[in-house]
């Protein structure tokens, strides 16, 4: 019962992993740890320092619109420059970010230092850190193993995001926020995000060159490596190696057929982020604060609280995804979720509201490592970066504007139509994730059938080039 216990949860497939794995992991939650710690406190402290709810907003707003450009260029680059290079360039930045907020109030350097850096206003992922990631773990492991993989690498985020609140939440309680000192003590919790950053940085001398794109493989093998595409929509022949791109913009080399699966995916996505954008983790914290007047270590407990459940929810991910599929699995965990969000704002009571809080986290991020396995299938080994990044961009910018749109309407004392607002968007993403790809289907992957596929996407690109 053990061991089909640990098979079914992906452990067998996590202990066999390579360092690498391991390590992107635990950068992973040392990452979500730090954003949790401040995302928490971020609203806050904005507000601590004579911010109206709109300009809060628009703080918010154009931190993620700087992030859209951030990620967009090293994204982009990441498999020319090298993915380790990237990650140690986003993890200095985020700990100059933190240094910046521990030391200045003012507005203006505040809103330069989160724009050019990586300061997260929704607790999720931000800067180039996820889809460069995400394409090395595809990398390292073959495509049956991937849900595993990419289950446990949501469920150490979610972890990590839950401590860091929790940890934030009392400490900045502790150093006296409700006391007259508020601003000093969510300096120290940004003290503590720039520690994490050199951390980060440090653990990145650590990976090994077989992170990056070009790796000579012997013969395809079914181990931990290259023979990944067994599972892909799109195959090419198998190749004595996995060249660097010719370019050194790695969009050019996604091919038509990938192009048109991302542009449907990156529509259906931009509504979904945008939902989030209007109720981020930052914002609801805010919401609880004004409405209920919760302590700021009742705000890290709750949220702690919640994203421990969602790292629960989370493990069965890979499981129920395995039985039903990734886009069924995406689905039905996620519309739930997004009705739970819809209802959050009606009830006149803490208790409540916290629970549909705690259901919505439970459920929401069920569809993150079904969507990764997903994703991964979809295109080939050499566009993954390119395709991740230009999602992950066009994710961030369409979340970019929901933090301006809840503002306002925070400041006309409209806050909780924001997250009916979002509830239902986020649900109409769901019905049209299963209008468009309820019926895509996993490929065997014969060499014949490979071969096919290849000569089909060669004839394709002939056109698109004539």
């Amino acid at each position: 019962m053990l061991a089909k216990i640990k098979e079914e949860f992906g452990v067998e497939t996590l202990l066999s992993a390579p360092k690498d794995v391991h390590l992107i992991l635990l950068m992973r939650t040392l990452r979500m740890f730090a954003y949790g710690s401040t995302t928490l406190i971020l609203a806050l402290h904005l507000s601590t320092l004579k911010n109206s709810d709109t300009l809060i907003g628009i703080f918010m707003s154009l931190t993620l619109v700087g992030d859209v450009f951030i990620s967009l260029l090293l994204t982009f680059v990441a498999d020319s420059l090298g993915r380790r290079n990237i990650i140690l360039l986003g993890s200095v930045t985020m700990a100059l970010s933190g240094v910046v907020f521990a030391t200045q109030t003012r507005f203006s350097i505040l809103l330069i230092a989160a724009i050019i850096g990586v300061i997260s206003p929704s607790g999720n992922e931000i800067g180039p850190f996820r889809a460069v990631e995400e394409s090395t773990l595809a990398h390292l492991v073959p495509a049956a193993q991937r849900s595993d993989v990419f289950a446990w690498y949501v469920v150490v985020g979610t972890f990590g995001t839950s401590v860091g609140a929790l940890i934030s939440g009392w400490l900045v309680t502790s150093l006296g926020a409700e006391e007259g000192k508020a601003v000093g003590s969510y300096q120290v919790v940004f003290w503590l995000y720039a520690l994490l950053g050199c951390a980060k940085a440090g653990i990145t001398f650590l990976l090994s060159d077989a992170c990056e794109l070009e790796r000579v493989v012997q013969k395809p093998s079914a181990e931990f490596g290259d023979a990944e595409e067994a599972e892909t929509f799109i195959q090419q022949p198998q190749a004595a190696s996995t060249p660097k791109p010719s370019s050194k913009w790695a969009f050019t080399q996604i091919s038509p057929s990938s192009r048109k699966t991302l542009l449907k995916l990156a529509g259906l996505f931009s509504i979904d982020s945008l939902a989030s954008g209007m109720a981020s983790i930052s914002l609801t914290t805010y919401f609880l604060a004004t409405k209920f007047g919760s302590a700021p270590s009742s705000l890290g407990t709750i949220m702690a609280f919640a994203s421990l459940m969602s790292s629960i929810g989370n493990i069965a991910a890979s499981s129920v995804s395995k039985r039903i599929g990734f886009i069924y699995t995406m689905v039905f965990t996620h519309l739930p979720s997004a009705l739970f969000l819809a209802m959050m704002p009606a009830p006149h009571s803490l208790a409540l509201t916290v629970f549909f809080i705690v259901a919505r986290a439970t459920l929401a991020s069920m569809d993150q490592a079904p969507k990764a396995a997903f994703l991964s299938a979809v295109v080939l080994p050499a566009e993954r970066t390119a395709v991740m990044g230009t999602l992950n961009t066009v994710k961030t910018a369409a979340q970019s504007a929901g933090p301006l749109v809840t503002g306002v309407l925070a400041q006309n004392n409209h806050f909780g139509v924001a997250f009916v607002m979002a509830g239902f968007m986020k649900a109409g993403y769901d019905l049209g994730l299963l209008h468009w790809f309820a019926e895509s289907k996993m490929r065997g992957g014969s060499a014949d059938e490979a071969r096919d596929r290849a000569r089909q996407q060669e004839d394709e690109e002939g056109q698109e080039l004539r």
